[in-house]
């Protein structure tokens, strides 16, 4: 009988607890989910961005079809074969969409080494200024990313913890994902000069 009240009362001051902090679980998982739809207003700006950084390139005349490829085939995957970003529902969702974005991130860095090998690019006016507002982009995409870790830094240790771990397991409140980016994102980009195919042919002697 000693026994049986002992597990009661623990039962009872556990799930007395788990209740205590569920709203506060809730409230943190809603911050997260507020940060993260920052991150995506800026992630739906960076991507449609690119298709005109992309185009100014065509226009002044450079012809590096691997970037090119490369740069739609991330923002597609980053898209989800959309217009814009996909709806991220669910810690699995944010995940998906942070892959997509590292990928995404990398082909950006290739573009813009672009202006390295095409020097007409560093005298287009509309090449530079879609530059500026990108570096403006990748700036506030940063300040949101970090606002989003530390809103998961704070649901997830509370998660973690007693008596937060229990109120997760019992409703469900999954661990979210950190937007960490990937270990490639810190090599400096790099173009295969075997690959570049430029406009500038030399032209044929005249004949006198």
């Amino acid at each position: 009988m000693r026994k049986l009240l002992l597990l009661a009362f623990v039962l009872f001051a556990a799930f007395g607890l788990s209740g205590c902090n569920y709203n506060s679980l809730t409230a943190k998982q809603q911050n997260v989910k507020a940060k993260w739809a920052n991150v995506e207003s800026q992630l739906q700006r960076r991507a449609d961005l690119i298709p005109n950084l992309v185009e100014t390139a065509k226009m002044a005349g450079i012809q590096e079809q691997e970037v090119f490829g490369q740069i739609a085939d991330a923002r597609s995957k980053l898209l989800g074969g959309g217009n814009s970003i996909p709806p991220a529902q669910t810690p699995e969702d944010r995940q998906k969409i942070i892959e997509a974005n590292n990928s995404f991130g990398g082909t950006i860095g290739r573009l813009l080494s672009l202006t390295e090998s095409y020097p007409q690019l560093r005298s287009n006016e509309n090449f530079l200024k879609l530059q500026d507002e990108l570096s403006g982009t990748e700036n506030r995409l940063n300040v949101s990313r970090q606002d989003y870790n530390d809103s998961v830094r704070d649901y997830n240790t509370e998660r973690s913890q007693f008596p937060g771990v229990i109120t997760a397991s019992l409703f469900g409140f999954k661990e979210e994902p950190w937007f960490q980016a990937d270990e490639k994102a810190k090599e400096a980009p790099k173009i295969n000069s075997d690959s570049l195919r430029k406009n500038t042919a030399t032209p044929a002697p005249a004949n006198k």
